[in-house]
């Protein structure tokens, strides 16, 4: 079994990797730098299956991803706007869990054949599905996801970026096959799970493994078409032109060779890097993002060509910003405060709409310390340095 750990990790996380190691018919796995604990497989963890796909590995955002694009605009061109860009891209697109936009969009994703999967489950759940995927299409979720206008260092060329993935849609996805591999219906509310949970497999030639390997599919298209129009927006608000994009998703079963082998490569939180092969990862609202590119060599062979997907946490949520009152709807007992965060933001040069200090700079390692470790994989093409950044 091929085994590679890039970088530090508590023993909590470690202990999860080497727990996901132990089930199924794995043929290796990786930990990047920015790993950190998760559900059931840790966020930066890579497993390679042989002829098996895990719901709970790819994880409840399926297609959660970055899409970046070059615009032909330079910060000149809209630094003295900046304020009201970002009050526009606030009011655009609505951000948070459950967000839907007034007018559902008609879309080609909608007519995709894939949704006939869903069918198979039954009529009600194939409905419930395809009404919240039209809702939600080309909003934007809550906690570390975003839209970012960016600066390239070097050439003061502008950039736009999003996070997210496939909204209400994937989540219930999710949630319905694993309700499935434990025999439930599938639109029960799952029951609350330990992180410690061992991972949901399926044989791919299993029916539950054919049908939720075409649901994963389907709700990519969806996340890339979801990440397509929000930007979209956002290059119709700047009077911007798209001259160049990378997109990719970080969690997600791929289809491929390694060791002359096929397999099913489970990534959560962690950047497809193939030789060749373009990504955007992002950092904390206080922290450059970069694009960059796979190169070949041994360690990257061994990592089955993955990296990062951000900077990975130090810091839970809850300790960052405290426990909610959910009287007061206030919070208390946090590290982070509001000002504190505020004022960081700031000092860093970016216009800030939303966010709190569960997703400040604190609670993050540093971007470029995470990619240090996985020298020798990829090369750094391009870094790009937040002057604003929209979040819920």
């Amino acid at each position: 079994m091929k085994k590679i750990v890039f970088g530090n990790h508590d023993e909590n996380t470690l202990r999860q990797f080497n727990n996901c190691l132990s089930y199924g018919n794995v043929a290796g796995g990786v930990l990047c730098a920015d790993g950190h604990y998760g559900y059931s497989q840790p966020v930066g963890g890579v497993v390679a299956y042989d002829n098996q796909i895990s719901p709970s590995g790819v994880g409840f955002d399926i297609a959660c991803g970055n899409k970046a694009i070059k615009t032909n605009l330079k910060l000149t061109d809209i630094e003295d706007k900046l304020p009201v860009i970002m009050d526009d891209i606030q009011k655009a697109i609505p951000f948070g869990i459950g967000k839907e936009l007034k007018n559902h969009r008609n879309h080609e994703i909608f007519e995709d054949p894939l949704w006939t999967t869903f069918l198979n489950i039954g009529q009600h759940e194939h409905d419930n599905l395809l009404a919240t995927a039209r809702a939600q299409l080309g909003t934007a979720g809550a906690g570390n996801h975003y839209i970012d206008i960016l600066v390239d260092e070097k050439t003061n060329d502008i950039w736009i970026g999003n996070h997210f993935g496939s909204r209400g849609f994937g989540h219930k996805t999710a949630t319905g096959f694993m309700n499935l591999a434990q025999n439930r219906g599938f639109l029960d509310n799952l029951p609350r799970q330990s992180m410690e949970a061992a991972p949901i497999l399926f044989d791919l030639p299993s029916e539950l493994g054919a049908m939720y390997y075409n649901a994963m599919t389907l709700a990519g298209k969806y996340a890339y078409a979801g990440r397509d129009l929000a930007l979209n927006k956002v290059l119709d608000i700047l009077g911007a032109q798209s001259l160049f994009e990378v997109h990719n998703h970080h969690n997600y079963a791929w289809k491929e060779t390694h060791f002359n082998k096929e397999y099913i490569v489970v990534r959560k939180g962690a950047t497809p890097a193939a030789p060749g092969q373009l990504g955007f990862v992002g950092g904390s609202m206080g922290d450059i993002s970069v694009i960059l590119k796979g190169i070949e060599s041994n360690k990257s062979r061994d990592a089955f060509y993955s990296t990062v997907h951000g900077a990975g946490r130090i810091m839970s949520r809850t300790k960052a910003a405290g426990r909610i009152n959910w009287k007061s709807k206030k919070r208390r007992g946090g590290l982070i405060s509001q000002e504190k965060m505020d004022q960081a933001v700031k000092d860093y040069g970016v216009e800030l709409r939303g966010g709190g200090p569960d997703e400040s700079p604190f609670v993050y390692k540093k971007l470029n310390d995470v990619l240090c470790e996985h020298v020798g994989t990829i090369e750094i093409l391009h870094v790009l340095k937040p002057v604003g950044v929209s979040m819920a």
